[in-house]
């Protein structure tokens, strides 16, 4: 699991977690935490912007008030789908 400094100190069990490392005050990173914190960064940048791509959708973004059993994961499931279409439709010749 990729996380960022918000889900500091989240450790699930049998998960193996990985966080960018902060430089430490007054030093600077050595060249293979530096390479490791690019990995990192290259796999959370494409979900960040997949976050993103899916709250242009304005039900996701704003508050979702409808209160029926299982909706909430249906709009999400279908707004996903719509996203998903949006990026295969672009790759299209």
């Amino acid at each position: 699991m990729y996380k960022d400094t918000g889900f500091q100190g989240y450790e699930p069990e049998g998960i193996t977690t990985y966080q960018p490392k902060k430089k430490p005050r007054g030093k600077e990173l050595t060249p293979e935490e530096k390479e490791a914190n690019r990995l990192i960064s290259r796999v959370r940048v494409k979900v960040e912007h997949s976050i993103g791509g899916v709250k242009v959708f304005r039900i996701v973004q704003e508050t979702f008030r409808n209160i029926k059993e299982g909706f909430v994961d249906l709009v999400m499931e279908t707004i996903c789908g719509l996203f998903n279409l949006r990026l295969e439709s672009r790759a299209l010749p």
